[in-house]
This record gives C-alpha cells, sequence and structure tokens, in this order.
C-alpha cells in the first residue's frame, strides 16, 4: 500500500481517513493539506493508484423467480460496483445478457446497510423488543445444540419446526445445511405448500394432474395473449427473468396482448397491452361468463372438449356426480343454483362491461394461437383454488392448448438447469402441515387434524411447535397474516420455548429472535448455484465467490451448522469429512457427469456464468402430445383427461370438516368469500377492497431496507381518484388503512392506474408498530389469517379496509 507523508508521520490512506475523523472538521484537514509539500492533484494520483480494481463474480439468490449474476468491481476488499456479467456464450445465447435488476444491482448498498447483524447475540428483554447482547460464536452453537436435545428429549422432534424462507436460494449453505443438520439430530416437523402458491400447486393436480405450463416462448406463435393477473414486468423484470423471454417473443409474433388486472401495472405499460381493470377474487366469474357467450354463439365444440376433458358437459361426467353437476350446467343455469352466468352477470361481479366480455370470448374462441396465463396473484384469495382451475379449464374450453403459441393457463413452465444441492437426508419426522397454519400449530395444535387443516403423516400433533428455526426469511413476524395476532402468539415464550434467526439484517423477525445469529450476504458467499424457477427457457449455471472477506463475525451457515454438529456429536456425519469447498467442488463434477464437456472445476471455480443455454423444450407447447392422441398420451388424472368436474374434489367436500360457509366445489365456481364486496354487512364498514402486489423496490422483504430503492420506488398504497376526492386525500398524503384487524400508516398514490373501489399496497415492507399503528407500512397487519378451503392456503389478498387520512 502507499504511503503519505503526513506532518512527518508514515500513514496509509486508511490512516488518513481516521486522522481527518479525529481533525473533526473537514475544513482544518483541508487547510493542513495546503501546507503540505505537494498538489492535490499529486495526492489524488497517489490515491487513485492504490485503488486498482479486480472483478469478481456472485449472484443475486432473492427469491424473485430470477437469478442473475453479478460483476462486482471491488477495490482493497470493498465493494464499489454491481454490474452485469458479460454474455458468456453468444454464439448460443444470442446477445442476451443476464442483466440484474435495480435491486440485484442495490447489493453493495445491501453489504453495507447500517441495519447489518455483525455478531451472535442472545435475546435479553421481552421477546420482540429487539433487546440482545453480544455472545460468542461457540457460545451460541452450544447454546443452540442444547436447545435441541432439551426440546426433543421434553416434547419430541416434531415440536421442532424450520420455518418457511425464500431470501437466499443457497445450494450449500442456508436452508440444505440447516436440514441437514436437523435431519442428522433426530428431524422436525415439516410444512406443505408455499405463500407464494399454496392454491394453485394444490389445486393444479385436480385439473391436470402436474402443474406444468407452457414457456413463454411460445408467444413466438401466438396472435393473442390473455394474461391473468400476470405482471412478470414487475416481478421478473431483470434479463435472468421471464420477462425478457416474453419480450422477445412477442417481437416476433406482434401479439395483441390483454392484461387482466385490479391494477394497470408495469406489464401492461411495457406490453402496449390493454388492460382490463377486475374485481379481486372475480376472475372465476368471468370465466363462466365467457363460456356462456362461447355457448350461445355456438363458438366452441362440445365433442372435441369431451374428447379431452371430464365435467365440461353431462354426457361426460362421471358416474357418481349429481346428473347436473356439469360445467355447462352451471354456466348456463342449469345447475343447483338456477343461476344463469350471462355477460350481464359476470360484468356485475367482475367490473368489465358486458360487451368487453363478450368480444373477449369472441376473441379467444376464433384466435388462431392464444396464449392463456395466470400469474399467482390471483390464486392467493380466499376462493383462490377455485380461481385457478377456471382460468386453467378455459383454454380446454376454447380449444386453444396444446399446439404451438398455446398455454393451459398456468403460470409458464421454467426449467432449471439442476445444479445440486447439499444432501439433507432422511427427515425421521413425517408429519406435515399446511404452510400457513403454523401460527395454530404454536397456539393451538389440538385442532389441526387431516380433516381440518390436512395434516399429513399423523391424526394429530403430539405437540404444539417449540423451537423454530427461521433462516433467511421474514416470515415470523413480517409476511404472516394478521399480524397483531401472529406477534401476540410468538411473544409468549411458554408456548414456542426458543426461536433461533440466521439473517443478514435486523429484521421484524429478527427482532423476535431468542438467539440471533449473522449470515454472510450474497456477495461474502461461495456457492455454485442454478437458475431459478421463472428464467423460462434460459439455462444456467453460477459459479460465485466471496467478492470480499465476510465483514464483522459473519459467517456461512454450513460452518454454523458444523460447529452445532460439533457439540450434537454429529460432525462427521454432518461434513462427511469436506469443507463446504469441497462440497462446491463436488456438486459440479456431478453436473460434469451429466455434462462432460464443462472443463475442470479449476478453471471455472468463481467465474460467474459457467454455462448457458436455451432449453430445447422452449420450442415444445405444454400438452402436446395430449393433444396429438390423448389415448395414447393420457394425463396423470384418474381419468386420464382434464377434469373439469373433479369426483376427488367432491369428495373432500363430503368428507373434510370447513368452517361454516365455506366449500370446495368439484368444478370451478365463482364463490363468494369473507372480506369482499359480497360480504354486504362488513363491505358498509369497509368499503375498499385492498389487494397486495409485488414492487420493483424489493422482493418479498428483502432489499426493503436499503435506502436508493426506498427513494427510487416509494412503499405507497394506490387508490383511485374517484376513492381519493370522497376522502379527501391528495397524492403523497399520509393515510391511516385500518380494519378490524390493525391500521397500517402509508403514504398515498392516488391514479387512474387503479380500479374504482380497490385499493392496493406493496406486500414486503418491514413492519415497525407504535403505539397500536404500524408506521412501516406492511400490509400484512391488516390481512386475514382465514385459510383457503382446500389447500389450507394464505388468503392475503383478499381484504376490505377502509382509507382515511392520516
Amino acid at each position: 500500500m502507499s504511503k503519505l507523508s503526513f506532518l512527518n508521520v508514515e500513514t496509509t490512506r486508511r490512516q488518513l481517513l481516521e486522522y481527518s475523523g479525529k481533525v473533526g472538521a473537514g475544513a482544518a484537514l483541508l487547510s493542513s493539506l495546503t501546507t503540505l509539500p505537494f498538489s492535490k492533484s499529486v495526492l489524488a494520483k497517489e490515491v487513485a493508484a492504490d485503488q486498482e480494481s479486480i472483478f469478481k463474480h456472485s449472484a443475486c439468490l432473492v427469491n424473485c423467480g430470477s437469478r442473475c449474476a453479478l460483476r462486482v468491481r471491488v477495490e482493497n476488499d470493498r465493494i464499489t460496483q454491481v454490474e452485469p456479467e458479460i454474455p458468456a456464450n453468444e454464439d448460443v445465447f444470442g446477445q442476451h445478457q443476464i442483466r440484474p435488476c435495480l435491486r440485484g444491482r442495490s447489493n453493495k448498498f445491501r453489504v453495507y446497510n447500517p441495519d447489518r447483524l455483525k455478531y451472535p447475540m442472545k435475546r435479553v428483554g421481552k421477546r420482540g423488543e429487539g433487546k440482545f447482547k453480544r455472545i460468542s460464536w461457540d457460545e451460541a452453537t452450544k447454546y443452540i445444540a442444547d436447545e435441541i436435545v432439551r426440546i426433543r428429549e421434553k416434547y419430541g422432534n416434531e415440536s421442532i419446526f424450520y420455518q418457511y424462507a425464500t431470501g437466499a436460494y443457497y445450494h450449500t449453505q442456508g436452508r440444505p445445511a440447516w436440514q441437514r443438520l436437523l435431519n442428522l439430530a433426530g428431524g422436525y416437523l415439516q410444512y406443505f405448500n408455499s405463500y407464494s402458491t399454496a392454491q394453485i400447486t394444490t389445486a393444479t393436480p385436480y385439473t391436470y394432474g402436474l402443474y406444468e405450463g407452457s414457456m413463454f416462448s411460445q408467444v413466438a406463435h401466438s396472435d393473442l395473449v390473455v394474461l391473468f393477473g400476470l405482471n412478470v414486468s414487475e416481478t421478473r423484470m431483470s434479463g435472468g427473468g421471464e420477462v425478457e423471454e416474453l419480450r422477445r417473443a412477442l417481437e416476433k409474433s406482434h401479439a395483441r396482448v390483454i392484461v387482466i388486472d385490479p391494477r394497470f401495472t408495469d406489464s401492461a405499460v411495457v406490453e402496449h397491452a390493454e388492460w382490463l381493470p377486475i374485481r379481486p377474487t372475480s376472475d372465476a366469474a368471468l370465466v363462466a361468463g365467457l363460456v356462456h357467450t362461447m355457448i350461445k354463439e355456438e363458438l366452441l365444440d362440445e365433442k372435441q372438449i369431451d374428447q379431452y376433458a371430464v365435467g365440461f358437459s353431462r354426457a361426460s361426467l362421471p358416474s357418481s356426480a349429481k346428473q347436473n353437476a356439469s360445467y355447462k350446467d352451471y354456466v348456463m343455469g342449469t345447475g343447483d343454483d338456477g343461476i344463469e352466468k350471462t355477460a350481464d352477470w359476470a360484468a356485475d361481479i367482475t367490473g368489465i362491461p358486458a360487451t368487453r366480455i363478450t368480444q373477449l370470448a369472441r376473441e379467444i374462441a376464433t384466435a388462431k394461437a392464444a396464449y392463456i396465463c395466470q400469474g399467482w396473484g390471483p390464486q392467493r384469495h380466499g376462493n383462490g383454488e377455485q380461481t385457478a382451475r377456471a382460468i386453467q379449464i378455459l383454454p380446454i374450453i376454447a380449444n386453444q392448448f396444446g399446439r404451438l403459441g398455446t398455454n393451459n393457463g398456468n403460470w409458464p413452465e421454467g426449467v432449471n438447469y439442476k445444479v445440486p444441492y447439499l444432501p439433507t437426508g432422511t427427515n425421521p419426522v413425517q408429519v406435515k402441515i399446511p404452510v400457513y397454519t403454523w401460527t395454530d400449530a404454536i397456539a393451538h395444535p389440538e385442532i389441526i387434524t387431516p380433516q381440518t387443516h390436512h395434516l399429513q403423516g399423523a391424526e394429530k400433533l403430539s405437540s404444539g411447535i417449540k423451537m423454530i428455526f427461521n433462516q433467511a426469511g421474514n416470515v415470523l413476524a413480517n409476511q404472516h397474516g394478521e399480524l397483531n395476532r401472529t406477534r401476540k402468539i410468538l411473544e409468549d415464550d411458554t408456548l414456542c420455548e426458543t426461536i433461533v434467526v440466521i439473517d443478514n439484517h435486523m429484521t421484524a423477525t429478527a427482532k423476535f429472535a431468542d438467539i440471533l445469529l449473522p449470515e454472510t450476504t450474497y456477495l461474502e458467499a461461495s456457492d455454485l448455484v442454478g437458475n431459478s424457477y421463472a428464467t423460462g427457457s434460459h439455462q444456467y449455471m453460477i459459479s460465485m465467490e466471496n467478492t470480499i472477506t465476510p465483514l464483522w463475525e459473519c459467517r456461512s451457515t454450513y460452518d454454523v451448522c458444523v460447529d452445532i454438529a460439533r457439540h450434537l456429536g454429529l460432525e462427521k456425519a454432518f461434513t462427511e469429512g469436506r469443507t463446504q469447498a469441497q462440497w462446491v467442488e463436488l456438486n459440479y463434477e456431478q453436473v460434469r457427469k451429466e455434462r462432460p464437456h464443462l472443463p475442470d472445476f479449476s478453471e471455472v471455480k468463481g467465474t460467474g456464468v459457467v454455462e448457458q443455454f436455451l432449453s430445447p423444450m422452449a420450442e415444445v407447447p405444454v400438452m402436446a402430445e395430449f393433444y396429438d392422441d390423448p389415448k395414447a398420451h393420457p394425463l396423470t388424472t384418474p381419468s386420464g383427461k382434464v377434469e373439469i368436474y373433479s369426483a376427488a374434489l367432491q369428495t373432500l367436500q363430503d368428507t373434510w370438516t370447513l368452517p361454516k360457509g365455506d366449500r370446495i366445489s368439484a368444478i370451478p365456481e365463482f364463490l363468494t368469500v369473507p372480506d369482499t364486496p359480497w360480504d354486504k354487512k362488513l363491505n358498509k364498514k369497509y368499503p375498499l377492497q385492498l389487494s397486495g402486489f409485488h414492487t420493483k423496490g424489493h422482493a418479498h422483504s428483502t432489499y426493503a431496507s436499503v435506502g436508493v430503492l426506498k427513494e427510487a420506488v416509494p412503499n405507497q398504497v394506490w387508490i383511485n381518484p374517484i376513492d381519493a376526492r370522497e376522502r379527501g386525500i391528495a397524492n403523497n398524503d399520509m393515510v391511516k388503512v385500518f380494519n378490524d384487524r390493525g391500521t397500517v400508516m402509508i403514504e398515498a398514490k392516488v391514479t387512474h392506474r387503479i380500479l374504482p373501489g380497490v385499493a392496493a399496497m406493496p406486500e414486503g415492507a418491514w413492519s415497525v408498530v407504535k403505539n397500536g399503528i404500524d408506521i412501516g407500512g406492511c400490509i400484512n397487519s391488516i390481512t386475514s389469517h382465514r385459510i383457503t378451503p382446500l389447500a389450507k392456503g394464505n388468503p392475503q389478498h383478499t381484504n376490505l379496509v377502509e382509507i382515511k387520512r392520516a
């Protein structure tokens, strides 16, 4: 390091900065510099010479569904810039660059954020107060090991829960490391479903058997694209996401795009789409209205539908069904409710004009190749399972599936490169709860049964949750529904006795930890990762390295788990004699067995994108073989066909214990649920429907504390000018959004880009409660915890609220 002569003291640049702080006033230092025997320009040259940049390679591992490689400029072990990677193989991949979005490029600020966790800590105050004392790593890991032993001996391993979390998709640390450790220690209570997709992933097998869809590359062959609540321009907006695949496909086909959404999203703006504003929870009513028009105007072929599907007509119903239980009976009013689902009926529910519904039905039925797709927002409602299934059956009824340019109504398919993970082993505990019911499993485990909550692997829980491991996630006190209720459950440490949180920052969840551990950020970690679940046909592998020395006492969770395993006498079984770096190399060699053309690991270690290519599945529409010959290539449903009527769902309706008013319908009906405008009494008190949405400023709650992103993408509740004017609300006013569950204070965005009667608030803002009000702007302080009938999933977009100026 070069040295500067400063007042007869040999000093480094770092020491010079320290001296400047001791002087106190910058002017004093500048005054001193003028007396030195060299000019400012000479000083600048010497400092610049000392700051030679090197580039290292990392990745953004956040849960946006994309996966972006990062080229990190480093000077003197400090990150100065985050840039896109240079395309690794332009010949194969075209000119496509896996460009990080503004979130990925802000990783420098995330690393150096003032709320970084620096040392292992132990709670000293009331749980949730956020009061901790610093402890050593040995003390922390031994305490965790002792608690695992105490809890399992007193309550059994079923009382230990590994919490759902998606903040860091590592392969050899993080989630797989903790799960490997807990499995070796006797196992833990498992969960099924996710906060993102519980309803659609549970409902889809009853329609199609497997969850799959056509890639966005199929849009290159389409003339019409209909997107139900799908907004890739904000959720998958990077070069590593599906937005790029959709954009390129539309450049080829110039297909007409229609976006059906309560908000005029950036996807509608970017794709020059027609926006059809729709009331939340009403998509199934729109589908019924569309099908009614197709039937009345003879735009569909009933015989052909029966060839591929069960339950559209009476002739195709299973023998166990009632005679008038078909979907056609439901639509035409000859079903049990006796209501004809005309375009006018659908218009009254959805808010879309009847004339436009009729026109859309004609457009879909007569399109050469219509690509019909849904995002995950429409299913994250109280009737989300029915919404998902309704959109899924629309392409089947309209004969817009199985051919080039079509889809089956699902989210587009993504093909992963399949980089191995650290092996987690077998969990001795086979009991599973729906992921959204963990608070009930803490406070009221006795109510959870197979008939009430779809408990799997047991007839009842042997114990409530007594210990939680929460790694790289903010679910505990931020992303769960009805947070006021959730916080009260967590504050009582006689219920769940031990909470271990592992994270990078002091999140809302971190404040509820008993033991709080600092993990390395993405840019401080080494790993080998693949492309994520929503990168479409783009397949690639990234070798990432720690771009700087991990700050303070932050460590990889692989090494943390090794220490805990040592205290438990399991170190040899956990490591199998390997360091994390050796597991990474082993994983690469496993990939290389399938792809022997890859170079030796020593040549690619820490080089960023190792290989990338387009999936050969890009040109194959979903269900193509089934479309060509349904008998030779049946689906995995009980009938081998698309099940518009599901006998299995009817059995669940007849055998499960459901809350009053809930119903599991055998066909995808429009069902009214609580906290919607059809809940007339509550709607009078709270007249606005509130829906959540993903914002470009953060992915769930990751990046939500980064200052530059807060400025770029403010956290605001969207409200239509008509509703705002009635309440005396102007743009950028601070407002209170409230219902019986709580109150959130947030800035208002008054805009025509939201349907009247509907408000929309970004999810993921960190909850900060003061005097009973969430001043952090976290939507989950006012969302519902009422689980959905089939998936037992989260209806967090289904809320009625009122909004007033603060």
